[in-house]
């Protein structure tokens, strides 16, 4: 039996404003910036529950959905310390060994170090994972399509849905990742994408200064 067709839902736009809206959005998106630096007010799970359906409707491959979601709020305070502890682990690791002086060299004008009380210190945490094959109730495997690829569209309507919100974000990526699995109580087969950090920045939080490529280095027009 073939896949049941439904009439697509879509709004038509004067070509005016679909420059104006697609100029509005991406200068609300240029004010996005990664942000180290969390204040304690509490953000309602309600904002993220919507942020977290926003990312599920991201394309997939063959429309699998291969991604997990875990969010993780500031109640569960020894969660929260044992997710730091073992971010931290790896992160020393990293720095101190494992990584090679031309990623220490990308990495220093942005000041980072092994230390990640963000973890901590920001209302949400959102452990993203990777499915690479689901089971079916029966128990058979199925292969998911575009996997990674796929959580990666997910995660950027999650970072982009949380900023529209009013919300700072950082994504975070300590390597290895496998410690989410047990802490989380997540299947061997999922694997940890990255943890996404959220909240409200603190005052005084600051930044680096940089800036992003222009159009003329990022696209090409044939």
């Amino acid at each position: 039996m073939g896949l049941r067709l439904t009439p697509l839902v879509f709004s038509a736009r004067a070509e005016s404003d679909m420059v104006s809206r697609a100029r509005q959005f991406g200068d609300e998106m240029a004010r996005r910036r990664t942000v180290r630096e969390y204040s304690s007010r509490p953000v309602a799970r309600d904002v993220i529950e919507a942020a977290i359906r926003t990312a599920g409707t991201a394309p997939s491959g063959a429309n699998l959905q291969p991604w997990h979601f875990v969010a993780i709020g500031s109640e569960d305070r020894e969660l929260r310390r044992k997710i730091r502890e073992g971010a931290e682990v790896e992160e020393r690791e990293f720095y101190e060994h494992r990584a090679p002086k031309e990623w220490l060299d990308a990495l220093a004008p942005l000041g980072t170090d092994w230390r990640k009380p963000f973890l901590e210190e920001a209302p949400w945490l959102i452990a993203v994972f990777v499915r690479p094959h689901g089971l079916t109730p029966d128990g058979r495997v199925v292969k998911h399509y575009y996997a990674v690829e796929s959580v990666g569209l997910a995660t950027g309507f999650l970072v982009a849905s949380l900023h529209q919100a009013g919300l700072a974000t950082l994504t975070h990526t300590p390597s290895p990742m496998g410690f989410l699995n047990a802490l989380l109580d997540r299947p061997s087969y999922e694997r940890p994408f990255l943890l996404l950090v959220a909240g409200h920045p603190a005052d005084g939080a600051q930044v680096p200064d940089i800036t992003r490529k222009p159009l003329d280095e990022i696209a090409t027009w044939k």
